[in-house]
């Protein structure tokens, strides 16, 4: 880790030992300053996912790969998640190499370059932002890129909110295990690419996640109807960090028409996973330097 991104760390660390020092102010007072929720609020959100998800046999699936992952309420119990997420395209596209903050509450990010943390980016939950030294620094686009590491590495718990879509698709097969398929879908309006798509192996025995086939329909890229081929995620290695369960790599390759990985085209490490849960709810706002992005 560069001198600059551990400074960042360091001052999370600092932040979360300057709360600790408020616990002698009553406790709403110290809780509003955080990114983290009351346990009531946690617990109601679970109950609510749960009697949604086992309602139907796809959500009954999902619901007991949430539990093989160490269970929702422990999920949203530690709080904001910081870690490094290094895309390595194979196929001559742009490498992405962020150390990154999500309010897992929320779906709130800030992300720091590897290597030069004053180059920076984010979402506050309205609106997407970038402060930099020039328009090469991220020469991608910043926006879609906020929640994307997370919507990967955050596997199946983001899948507990409104306007996800379940459907049980027929077991099948990988690396000689019964696997329990599961598609995954979105109402019109959810994010800002509500017709991708998700496709999700689970361990049949074990329920943990296995396999990712997903599309890429972001209109910032795409018109209306148009995405990229399918492709094919393989999750590899594993980490245990507060119970939580998580993937060291990830290897992407293009999907071939028998539904087998084909083309080896990415590799990304997942690495410096950590719970903040007294990280202060400022850390997610816009910078007043920072360039505000319009559109997708």
């Amino acid at each position: 880790m560069s001198k600059s991104v551990f400074f960042v760390f360091v001052t999370f660390l600092l932040l979360c030992s300057c709360m600790e020092e408020k616990g002698d102010r009553p406790k709403s007072m110290v809780d509003k300053d955080l990114a983290m929720v009351p346990e009531g609020w946690i617990r109601k959100r679970v109950q609510k996912a749960a009697q949604r998800l086992n309602a139907t046999e796809a959500g009954k699936i999902v619901w007991q790969a949430m539990e093989a992952h160490g269970g929702l309420e422990n999920w949203y119990g530690n709080g904001p998640v910081s870690f490094h997420f290094n895309y390595q395209p194979l196929d001559g596209g742009v490498p992405r190499n962020t150390y990154q903050v999500i309010d897992t509450w929320s779906s709130r990010a800030r992300h720091y370059q590897a290597g030069d943390s004053l180059s920076q980016y984010g979402w506050d939950g309205k609106k997407a932002w970038v402060m930099a030294k020039d328009s090469t620094t991220f020469n991608y686009n910043t926006r879609f890129w906020s929640l994307t590491p997370y919507f990967f590495m955050a596997q199946p718990f983001v899948l507990d909110g409104k306007g996800v879509h379940l459907d049980l698709l027929p077991q099948r097969n990988h690396n000689d295990k019964i696997q329990d398929v599961i598609k995954v879908t979105f109402d019109p309006g959810t994010g800002d690419a509500p017709d991708d798509y998700y496709i999700l192996y689970f361990d049949g025995e074990t329920h943990l996640l296995n396999v990712i086939r997903y599309i890429v329909s972001y209109p910032g890229y795409f018109e209306k109807g148009k995405h990229l081929p399918e492709k094919f995620m393989l999750l590899e290695g594993k980490q245990t960090i507060n119970g939580i369960p998580f993937p060291k790599a990830y290897k992407t390759f293009w999907l071939t028409s028998d539904g087998q990985p084909g083309e080896h085209i990415t590799d990304i490490t997942l690495d410096a996973i950590k719970f903040i849960p007294k990280l202060e709810t400022e850390l997610f706002h816009s910078p007043p330097e920072a360039k505000i992005l319009d559109g997708l």
